[in-house]
C-alpha cells in the first residue's frame, strides 16, 4: 500500500503546485482544508443527501483503488494481469461520482455542470481507450508492469506520440481540470459542486486531485518506460517521471483557458478519434 499513499502525497503537492502557481502561500491548501473542515454541511431544498455523499466519497474512492494497480518500480500494490482494464473501469466511477454530486443537490446550476461533465466523458472516453489500446497492443498486455518493461529503452512516447498527447488530453478532461474545467464553470457559479460545502467539498477536491496524480502515475509505465533509468533504482524513476507529468498537468491550469464543450466534442469526434485509430493501425502493423 506503499504506493497509494505515494500517490495521495503526490495529490497533496500537486494542490500546494497549483496554488503557488497563483501566487499564494504553499500552506495555502492546509489551510482551505483547515477551514473546510470546520464549515457546516450546506444542504438544499429536498435535496438527495444519500445521493450525494455517494457521489462525494465515490470520487477519492476511484482514485484510491485505481492506485492500486500503479506501479512503482516492480511493485504493485494490487498484482493483477488487466491493471489497464482496472483503471479505465475505476475512471469510469468518476462520470458517476460527478454526476450524482450534481443530481443529488436539487440545484439547477449544479445539475447542468453534472450534465456538462456527463457530455465531456462521452467525448473523450473513446479517445482515452484508444490511447490505452495502443500502449498494450505494442507490449502484447494489459498489465502495466509489462507494458512499462516492454519499452526497451525506447519509450513508447517516442514513437507513438499521438496516443501519450491524447492520453494527456483525456486525463485532463477526465478530471475536469484545467482547460476542461467546465463541468465546474464560473458560468455557472461553480457547476457541479457549486451546493458542496465544508467537508463535503474537501473529499470532493481531494477525489479530483487524487485522480490527477493516480493518472500522472500510469501515465509512466504506459509510455514513459516505467521505473526504467540510469543510476537510480526503479521506484526512483518512476517517483521523478510521475512528478514531471503531474507538473506538466497542474502547469495547464494556469495558463491554457477553459475550452467551450461543444468544440471540444467536435474536436474529440473529428480529430482525436481518427487521430488515435490512426495511430493504433500504425502500432498494430508494426508489431504484429
Amino acid at each position: 500500500m506503499v504506493e497509494v499513499l505515494v500517490l495521495g502525497a503526490l495529490a497533496v503537492a500537486a494542490a500546494t503546485l497549483s496554488g503557488t502557481l497563483t501566487g499564494r502561500p504553499a500552506a495555502a491548501p492546509f489551510r482551505e482544508a483547515a477551514r473546510l473542515l470546520t464549515l457546516q454541511r450546506r444542504r438544499t431544498v429536498r435535496a438527495d443527501v444519500l445521493l450525494t455523499r455517494i457521489g462525494v466519497v465515490s470520487l477519492p474512492m476511484a482514485a484510491a483503488l485505481a492506485a492500486l494497480v500503479v506501479p512503482f518500480g516492480g511493485r504493485v500494490a494490487l498484482s493483477t494481469s488487466v491493471g489497464v482494464v482496472w483503471f479505465n473501469a475505476m475512471e469510469v466511477v468518476a462520470w458517476a461520482s460527478v454526476w450524482l454530486v450534481g443530481w443529488g443537490v436539487n440545484s439547477a446550476y449544479a445539475l447542468v455542470g453534472g450534465y456538462r461533465f456527463v457530455a465531456q466523458g462521452l467525448a473523450y472516453e473513446l479517445p482515452h481507450m484508444f490511447a490505452l489500446i495502443t500502449a498494450s497492443l505494442a507490449a502484447h498486455s494489459l498489465d502495466l508492469r509489462v507494458i512499462g518493461g516492454a519499452q526497451h529503452g525506447l519509450w513508447y512516447a517516442v514513437w507513438m506520440p499521438v496516443a501519450f498527447a491524447v492520453y494527456l488530453v483525456s486525463t485532463l478532461a477526465m478530471t475536469f481540470w484545467g482547460p476542461f474545467g467546465h463541468p465546474l464553470g464560473a458560468d455557472l457559479a461553480g457547476g457541479a459542486a457549486l451546493e458542496l460545502s465544508g467537508p463535503d467539498l474537501l473529499v470532493f477536491l481531494a477525489g479530483r486531485y487524487g485522480l490527477l496524480a493516480v493518472s500522472a502515475g500510469v501515465a509512466v509505465p504506459l509510455f514513459l518506460g516505467g521505473g526504467a533509468g540510469p543510476l537510480l533504482p526503479g521506484w526512483s524513476w518512476s517517483l521523478v517521471k510521475t512528478c514531471a507529468v503531474l507538473s506538466l498537468l497542474v502547469w495547464t491550469r494556469h495558463r491554457l483557458p477553459v475550452l467551450r464543450m461543444d468544440r471540444f466534442m467536435t474536436a474529440a469526434w473529428t480529430v482525436l478519434i481518427p487521430a488515435t485509430l490512426l495511430q493504433m493501425l500504425v502500432v498494430g502493423i508494426v508489431v504484429v
